[in-house]
């Protein structure tokens, strides 16, 4: 019976999402951990992978589970209880079809930060901004809107199929002395969303231009593109 698991995580405590040879500190290694304790041996599928540092409030993953785990609320349970930093917020049964990566429609990204430097209780979880310019960073993730080649926003070394992907809608808002970014795609590459952050701040600060933007979005011209922090990236809702 395939299950699928809506999760969230704090990044901070781990090297990523993925499974690495060098560590054993990755969020799909805990989980696979947790399962196997509970008398599940698969591994599980994402719907996509996070950064080291990278937060979660719904990543979903599936699995395959035993016939005698038919009451998922005690699995969630069961879960929950040997895991930390990690919390399974929802599972329920799919169709074996289903697969969390291919069968996604969208993903939400989310970036928080402050202009005042964070408490030490939210330094893991919110970036730091001194200063910007909310209507020059508004152009900047507009820009970013509409199917574009983003290669020149993607990690080096990083190997993909294609580096097409198409941005639904990119805006950002406030509330109080927190700031949020929203990135809405079919899907990212890899640091493709810190890439965008870092750039649309950088002519949200005068740094960069949105001429910048547009040559480095078109491949032009690619211009030194730092990676914003990871501390303030959720990765926020998959749309199936």
């Amino acid at each position: 019976m395939r299950v699928k698991a809506s999760i969230a995580y704090d990044g901070s405590y781990f090297k990523g999402f993925q499974k690495q040879k060098s560590t054993k500190q990755t969020i799909t290694s805990e989980i696979e951990s947790a399962l196997h304790s509970v008398g599940i041996n698969d591994n599980i599928r994402g719907s996509g992978r996070t950064d080291s540092g990278v937060h979660a409030t719904g990543q979903v993953i599936d699995f395959e589970v035993p016939k005698f785990w038919k009451d998922l609320n005690k699995l969630k349970t069961a879960l929950n209880r040997k895991l930390k930093h990690i919390s399974f917020k929802h599972l329920c049964f799919v169709d074996e079809n289903f697969h969390s990566r291919f069968s996604a429609k969208k993903r939400v990204y989310r970036y928080v930060f402050k202009t005042s430097q964070p408490s030490v209780f939210e330094q893991n979880y919110i970036s730091y901004f001194p200063k910007f310019n909310k209507e020059q960073l508004q152009l900047a993730l507009k820009a970013f809107e509409g199917e574009h080649d983003f290669s020149n926003f993607i990690k080096t070394g990083s190997i993909t199929h294609t580096n097409l992907r198409e941005i639904y809608r990119a805006y950002y808002r406030d509330y109080k002395d927190y700031h949020f970014i929203y990135f809405e795609a079919n899907g990212f590459l890899r640091s493709q969303v810190r890439m965008m952050v870092a750039f649309a701040m950088q002519v949200a600060t005068r740094e960069k231009t949105i001429l910048d933007l547009e040559e480095q979005l078109y491949l032009h011209n690619r211009h030194s593109t730092k990676l914003a922090p990871p501390e303030g990236l959720y990765l926020a809702r998959i749309v199936y």
